[in-house]
């Protein structure tokens, strides 16, 4: 995939992008520092979905940019409603389903797993590698879908689709019957958490969408659940 734009991913927890340079690439015609304080106006919360700082322009004198969440920037380039908008979005969707992959969360995990593991071993300290690599994963705020989740459960040796986890979860309590929405005992447990966002619609009343993602705590959870019960063998 061709690089739009350049993406931030030095953060283990979250990827971002440049406002600046996001207005760049939607060529947009207002000046950056009007244009991203009116973006600002549309729910968008400061070290929540961007944090401002200070950079050097090609003057010599500092100007202001800010790193912003690619969910900030998907909204950003809806609202431009331009087909260069319609084609930033899609790009940061390819990014975002790249990001949030069973693989590339596994990763970030192990990474994190092993730097834990190197301090460990100046301290002169021991701690299992699975036990370890569990717990980083359960520390992690990274959340995935209920479909990266079926595939993390087959990789881990159980062979179960993204439906069928779904129903699985309803049946046991996990998620409300007919509803996508976690219950109380799981919300409580921490397995899940809900992200609301309000999406503006040109001619409509805003629309607030409500995505269930399984927490860094629930991957664990539900992965050594399905081990110790083989639940789902026959499922693929």
């Amino acid at each position: 995939m061709n690089e739009l734009l350049k993406i931030d991913t030095s953060n283990a927890e979250r990827i971002t992008v440049s406002a600046r340079d996001l207005h760049k690439a939607l060529e947009v015609s207002t000046d950056f520092n009007h244009w991203f304080t009116r973006m600002c106006e549309y729910g968008f919360e400061a070290q929540k979905d961007f944090t401002t700082f200070l950079s050097e322009s090609t003057g010599g004198r500092p100007s202001q940019d800010a790193q912003i969440t690619v969910d900030m920037a998907k909204e950003i380039a809806m609202l431009q409603r331009t087909e260069k908008g319609k084609e930033v979005r899609k790009y940061f969707i390819q990014i975002e389903k790249e990001w949030n992959s069973p693989e590339r969360v596994m990763a970030r995990a192990l990474t994190i797993a092993n730097k834990t593991i190197a301090t460990l071993e100046l301290e002169n300290k021991e701690m299992k590698p699975k036990a370890l690599f569990a717990d980083a994963v359960a520390q992690s705020d990274t959340s995935i879908l209920v479909y990266d989740l079926a595939k993390l459960i087959c990789q881990n040796g159980i062979k179960i689709g993204g439906n069928r986890l779904w129903t699985w979860l309803r049946e046991n309590g996990f998620i409300f019957k007919h509803s996508c929405e976690p219950t109380q005992k799981s919300m409580e447990m921490k397995l899940f958490e809900v992200i609301e966002r309000t999406v503006q619609r040109s001619g409509h009343d805003p629309k607030v969408t409500r995505t269930t993602r399984v927490t860094g705590k629930g991957q664990v959870y539900f992965i050594n659940k399905f081990l110790e019960s083989q639940k789902g063998e026959q499922i693929c």
